[in-house]
């Protein structure tokens, strides 16, 4: 028996999210995505009910979804130092997956930036991202250096995608052992 499709919220949310990474928000009208989606117009408004609404869904699956993939790659390390210094090492794989193109987040907030919703979400992720390194550093006696491994984590980000410099992970987490010191 053939797997079902998938339903019409979940192939609206793929092909947003596809179409709105590789290209932005302003640049893919609804007409794109729900022909990309293979859904009526009229269901697109039916579960989002406007393109502001699908965007601030898009972004929060996409966050559910990136935290839980940075959280899973660290947490494969040993606790401690190489659970932190993981981040880097999953962000250095990010930088060079085909069709990279920075954060999500920063890209729509600097797209939008008059949409509160689309702004608050893209804050709200930068707080939980901003909050899992904490803890990350917490755990690895390093706590008193979250903002700056923030930073670094941040500044690798803007830099992979903005010089295309696939490396910056591997800079980042350079930095970053010479700020938490040796173990």
């Amino acid at each position: 028996m053939p797997d079902a499709a998938p339903p019409p919220t979940d192939r609206i949310l793929d092909a947003a999210e596809r179409l709105f990474y590789a290209r932005g928000v302003q640049a893919v009208g609804v007409d794109e995505v729900v022909t990309a989606a293979g859904v009526a117009t009229k269901t697109l408004y039916a579960h989002f009910g406007s393109k502001d609404g699908l965007v601030a869904a898009y972004l929060r699956r996409r966050d559910r979804r990136w935290l839980a993939w940075l959280e899973d790659r660290a947490g494969q390390a040993a606790p401690g130092r190489a659970r932190l210094l993981a981040v880097f090492d999953a962000l250095g794989e990010w930088f060079a997956e085909p069709g990279f193109n920075g954060c999500a987040f920063i890209n729509v907030a600097g797209e939008l930036h008059d949409d509160a919703v689309a702004r608050a979400v893209a804050r709200d992720h930068k707080r939980a991202l901003r909050a899992l390194v904490a803890d990350l550093a917490g755990r690895a006696g390093a706590g008193g250096h979250a903002d700056g491994l923030m930073l670094l984590v941040e500044g690798a980000i803007v830099s992979a995608h903005v010089e295309g410099d696939r490396q910056a992970g591997e800079r980042a987490r350079a930095a970053a052992e010479t700020l938490i010191g040796p173990p």
